[in-house]
């Protein structure tokens, strides 16, 4: 007989000290309930360095190219062209990681992903011609893939077994935590690079960071979740089911488990419902993050203050940062679609204030901390909601849709943003986010609906 402890050994904590008296019992965040949990410092810490490319390469590429051709379109787009094509591939990575496993498919992907962040650094740097930039940037961009997905996918192995989700919650909001620091640091380190060291030294930066982060990841075997599979079973003569092992369970029907073997074995994330709407919001949601990063850098270089962009931006992923360590730390009533709704409505509200304090960067600042207070909270619950649908040998390709949703947003801000400044200016830049948020409202509303449909008719069945 298997010891449950051994098993589990992360749900040894209850609130309760080790080594207390009995009966006494304070309260333990669930931030240091999640860190005993062997290996997961290891792993947390060497994703986190591993995704510095997230927030320095679609700005590093704008501030590069800008800098090259003084061309908000051409460097928009240019950046638009990279996050696009890493979005189609991300969903392909991510079934190949759930099927072979994180370490087998994840040396091979990291040393092709980096060769290529090179190669489009030294293609900028020697200002080849711009159509053979354009296919080095498609190039990098293919080969990217999700490490905040695989390492959301190795905390819900990490903390299987848990009677709620409170601490895969924790988990969640301490990696959205860890997301908005990289995009606090990143794009100060980008604009530094670029306006101190070389206009091109911000391209160069995250591949190393990419190298050496996920370099360890992927060395960090213990932690690794396994490759799960669905074995199909078959029924004996007399109508029992026989499983893995040639254990019988009598009464169950051979064709409806193996029609549910069937569908679990092919059935992409995408089509289990409301995934597909999850990620049509998060397009719409992400739309908001680039155009206003491509219209702060235009406002930034029009006030003659660039070095200060930044330090402007990461205003907004501080207020983030702050409110993902709070969401993790609380419990809130109802589903988590209708904490969607409710966090994409306020956001939305908050992004008016971006337009009204165009051209004062204080006021702009304050009002990005305040409206960043509901930035990660959403994310870290789209990632809880995938975790609700999908099944867990589809989990990291459930959440690197989540991954193609943001990138596809980010391409759409990009250049849509590229394109309002150079034909409207940096004020109707700014108008942006608002009108990006507030069409993701509606359809998280529409997804909160039907799950509440969908809910109700499987307890009438």
């Amino acid at each position: 007989m298997t010891n449950s402890k051994s098993e589990k050994p992360h749900t040894q904590v209850q609130g309760v000290p080790d080594g207390g008296a009995r009966g006494s019992v304070r309260h333990v965040s669930p931030y240091a309930m999640i860190f005993r949990t062997p290996g997961a410092k290891a792993f947390c810490a060497a994703a986190a360095v591993a995704r510095m490319p997230i927030s320095m390469m679609g700005l590093g590429i704008v501030l590069a190219l800008n800098h090259l051709y003084d061309n908000w379109t051409v460097a928009g787009t240019m950046s638009a062209v990279y996050v696009l094509s890493a979005a189609v591939v991300t969903p392909f990575y991510a079934r190949m990681f759930d099927r072979f496993g994180q370490l087998k498919v994840g040396r091979v992907a990291l040393a092709v992903q980096v060769v290529a962040m090179l190669s489009f650094a030294l293609g900028a740097l020697l200002r080849i011609p711009l159509a053979v930039l354009f296919v080095l940037a498609v190039l990098t961009g293919i080969t990217q893939f999700a490490f905040g997905a695989l390492v959301r996918t190795r905390w819900a192995w990490a903390l299987r077994g848990q009677q709620d989700d409170t601490l895969l919650n924790a988990a969640y909001a301490f990696e959205s935590a860890i997301d908005e620091t990289v995009f606090i640091l990143g794009p100060i380190m980008a604009a530094f690079l670029a306006t101190s060291v070389h206009p091109v030294s911000q391209l160069v930066f995250p591949a190393l960071c990419a190298l050496i982060g996920g370099s360890v990841f992927f060395s960090l075997k213990s932690t690794q979740p396994p490759v799960i599979t669905v074995t199909p079973v078959e029924a004996n003569a007399g109508g029992s089911v026989i499983g893995e092992g040639g254990n019988v369970r009598a009464g169950e029907s051979s064709r409806k488990i193996n029609a549910m073997s069937t569908r679990r074995h092919v059935k992409s994330a995408l089509l289990y419902p409301g995934v597909a709407l999850l990620v049509l919001v998060f397009i719409a949601f992400n739309t908001s993050f680039s155009a206003f990063d491509v219209s702060v850098t235009a406002m930034t270089k029009a006030m003659g203050v660039e070095k200060l962009v930044g330090l402007q931006l990461a205003m907004f992923a501080l207020g983030s940062l702050v409110g993902a360590l709070v969401f993790g730390s609380i419990k809130l009533k109802g589903s988590h679609w209708s904490h969607m709704v409710v966090l994409l409505a306020i956001l939305s509200v908050w992004y008016i204030g971006f337009r009204l304090f165009t051209g004062n960067l204080i006021a702009l600042g304050v009002v990005e901390v305040l409206a960043g207070l509901f930035v990660a909270p959403t994310f870290a619950t789209g990632n809880l909601l995938i975790k609700e649908i999908v099944p867990e040998e589809s989990l990291t390709e459930g959440l690197s849709w989540l991954a193609t949703g943001n990138s596809l947003g980010v391409s759409l801000g990009s250049s849509i943003g590229g394109v309002v400044l150079d034909s409207m200016g940096v004020p109707a830049g700014m108008t942006l986010p608002f009108v990006a948020t507030a069409c993701a409202v509606p359809l998280a509303a529409l997804a909160w609906g039907l799950a509440r449909r969908r809910r109700r008719a499987t307890m009438i069945d």
